[in-house]
């Protein structure tokens, strides 16, 4: 039986009104440091997002999270962040922001496979 891999995540979260602090989980990004994997995946829900707030600017925010799959894949287009080692990028990824786009607390786990692991944790987290 393959030992269990230590794993890191956090939730992405859309955040209309910095100052209302109201917010709607969006993604999940994960990083397991034995297996070299860095992946976030996320979706907008207009319907849920115009809950909060109805001029919300979805093509500027599925520009922002393009980016983060962008640095997540160290593609050229996630820039310089793009570029660094792929803890560098977690740590970027998951640093304390006050925008729109904010990331919650990052929290450990076991699992077997980081990718089934992501997605169970979208599901249950985001969907």
């Amino acid at each position: 039986m393959p030992e269990k891999q230590l794993f890191e995540y956090a939730t992405i979260r859309v955040v209309p009104r910095v100052e209302r602090e109201e917010f709607i989980n969006v993604g999940v990004i994960l990083y397991c440091s034995s297996r070299r994997f860095l992946q976030t995946e996320y979706v907008l829900d207009n319907k849920r997002l115009s809950a909060l707030a109805d001029d919300i600017d979805l093509e500027e925010l599925e520009k922002r999270l393009t980016a983060f799959k962008q640095v997540c894949a160290g593609d050229k287009d996630g820039g310089t962040i793009g570029k660094l080692p792929i803890a560098s990028r977690f740590r970027w990824l998951t640093a304390t922001r006050s925008t729109i786009v904010q990331i919650s607390a990052v929290h450990p786990g076991l699992c077997d496979d980081p990718q089934q692991e992501l997605e169970k944790l979208f599901r249950q987290l985001v969907l």
